[in-house]
């Protein structure tokens, strides 16, 4: 949950490229992030993969005027709006983008290539038809931002008591490489977001943080049936939260278009 995810990058900005905030040369920079090559193949009017640059252009032309955001799990189709075909190809990825303005979504196959040693990442986005329809269960920025105060709340208290929080020399690195990052002042999105985006983001990732690092732990203080069982009924619906208030923040674009 700390790191994010290749969708939220490319729809991220991939409207802050049709919005003319940013050029394509540098919006393909920001796509691809620390990966190889990224390409995108199944694109009406291609006969094969073509780059970013090309498949962002080919998209407008295509009416395509925003980007929305998929991170659904089982059982959970955040962000989804069908047909059922993306809809399980996007689940396998556990993330997907859809278009605003015409039915086209982009799915990720993520490889590695190279000899070892020297193994480097490359992503093949399959460009699908979509159902032109709300997304799934993705609240608005106010209501992600409040669900999760109140998640992270509640979830603190009950993993303080299990003390499964995070604690010792591997769960401090993790906070001091966060904390470095924000720091450094990285970009959490693209130009263009609101700053409620931008907030409602950066609280999403520092809570998918706290999970991590309470799963990275062991059990730690939980060493009850009981006592385990609980910290997974403390964490399962924060993690929930927290991917909602992502794809939310990553949706704010479109959202505001839509609302004129």
């Amino acid at each position: 949950m700390l790191s994010e995810p290749r969708s939220g990058r490319l729809a991220a900005w991939g409207n802050a490229l049709l919005a003319g905030f940013v050029s394509p040369d540098d919006a393909a920079l920001a796509m691809v992030g620390d990966d190889a090559v990224h390409r995108v193949e199944g694109l009406p009017g291609e006969s094969g993969p073509v780059g970013l640059t090309l498949a962002m252009g080919r998209l407008r032309t295509l009416g395509v005027t925003g980007l929305r955001v998929a991170l659904p799990a089982p059982g959970h189709p955040l962000g989804l709006s069908g047909p059922p075909e993306f809809n399980a190809r996007a689940l396998e990825a556990e993330e997907a983008v859809v278009g605003f303005g015409a039915p086209y979504g982009l799915v990720p196959e993520v490889y590695e290539a190279g000899p070892e040693g020297d193994v480097h990442v490359e992503v093949l986005w399959h460009c699908l038809p979509v159902r032109e329809a709300p997304p799934a269960d993705v609240p608005s920025l106010g209501e992600a931002e409040r669900e999760l105060a109140e998640a992270l709340r509640d979830a603190t208290r009950v993993l303080s008591r299990l003390d499964v929080a995070g604690s010792g020399p591997v769960a401090e690195a993790a906070l001091d490489a966060y904390r470095a990052r924000a720091e450094a002042g990285r970009e959490v999105l693209a130009p263009g977001y609101p700053p409620r985006a931008v907030r409602v983001l950066e609280l999403a990732q520092r809570v998918g943080l706290l999970i991590s690092l309470a799963y990275e732990n062991g059990h730690g203080g939980a060493v009850s049936a009981s006592e385990m069982a609980a910290r997974g009924q403390a964490l399962r619906p924060v993690e929930r939260t927290a991917r909602r208030a992502q794809v939310a923040a990553y949706n704010a674009y479109v959202e505001e278009r839509e609302r004129g």
